[in-house]
């Protein structure tokens, strides 16, 4: 499922999009839900979460790959998937069912996360398995039946107040956490993550990725401030500057060694804007980046 980098959107741009018949919307501050409902017979893409995201499959199959694994979401399954990371995603509906794709999105927060922590008061055990950014359960008939009394909701969005979505978010998740204990143990391992890791290992690890800085300090456990000042201390230079160069080094190496085109590096190398990634290579090599692209003149 190999999905062009250039087709990569984030969590906040499907927000943006205007609700229609197909997809359903509730925001409120920091908090959104998504029901989308249509007929495919496969699409796919690549998207960038900016917060944590729980995605319920109503119809249909929803599969994710993130780095070297790959997770498949059937009927009656969930997935939830932490934030700050790129996955590429291939979905539909099945042949038998008229191909019809129905779904459910919760874009969650670290805010609400920690409120609902709190709320448990849940002590892990002392032996705690590992669990990945992505993770597939199943959802019993009791989950399914919350699900689909949430549909009116989305019928009416401007009806629908804050709090009340906020309410049926936790309501949500205690209904989850209430039949699967492993759920709740993710949770705890997403508000560990926000702990102090290397500066050197979350800025390798996410070099390519589109990350903001918030991003990168959130990854690293830090505040922004404290991420900016202990990666001077590692880089003795500030972070936009050491990243950008970074990635226009990798960008250089892969239009002299790649097919790749100017657009696919721009991509691929965390650059979201083509003509912003041309100016500021010009800048850093003397020379646009389509003219290590172009076949050297003939004598």
């Amino acid at each position: 499922m190999a999905v062009p980098w250039s087709r990569l959107t984030k969590t906040s741009q499907i927000l943006t999009q205007t609700p229609n018949h197909q997809q359903k919307i509730l925001r409120m501050n920091g908090l959104s839900a998504i029901e989308s409902c249509t007929r495919t017979e496969g699409a796919t893409g690549t998207l960038f979460l900016e917060d944590h995201m729980l995605l319920f499959v109503i119809e249909g199959v929803y599969t994710v790959r993130f780095g070297t694994e790959v997770h498949t979401v059937h009927k009656h399954e969930m997935v939830l998937i932490h934030k700050s990371i790129a996955i590429q995603y291939e979905k539909s509906g099945e042949p038998n069912s008229d191909y019809v794709l129905n779904y459910m999105m919760f874009l969650l927060n670290d805010e609400l996360i920690n409120e609902f922590m709190k709320l448990t008061d849940y002590t892990p055990s002392s032996v705690v398995r590992t669990l990945g950014p992505v993770s597939v359960h199943t959802i019993d008939d009791r989950l399914f039946s919350y699900l689909e009394s949430l549909k009116p909701y989305f019928n009416e969005p401007e009806r629908i107040r804050d709090g009340l979505v906020k309410v049926k978010l936790l309501e949500l998740l205690f209904g989850i956490a209430d039949r699967n204990d492993i759920f709740l143990s993710e949770l705890s391992q997403i508000i560990k993550r926000q702990e102090r890791k290397s500066i050197k290992d979350v800025v390798d690890a996410n070099i390519t990725n589109p990350v903001t800085l918030h991003d990168l300090a959130y990854l690293s456990g830090r505040s922004l401030s404290s991420f900016k000042r202990d990666f001077k201390a590692v880089y003795n230079t500030s972070p936009l500057q050491w990243i950008r160069n970074r990635r226009l080094d990798r960008a250089k190496e892969m239009l002299i060694h790649s097919s790749l085109s100017v657009t696919e590096v721009c991509f691929s190398t965390g650059f979201e804007n083509v003509s912003h990634f041309s100016k500021v290579f010009k800048l850093r090599f003397g020379i646009p980046p389509s003219a290590l692209k172009q076949p050297p003149k003939q004598e």
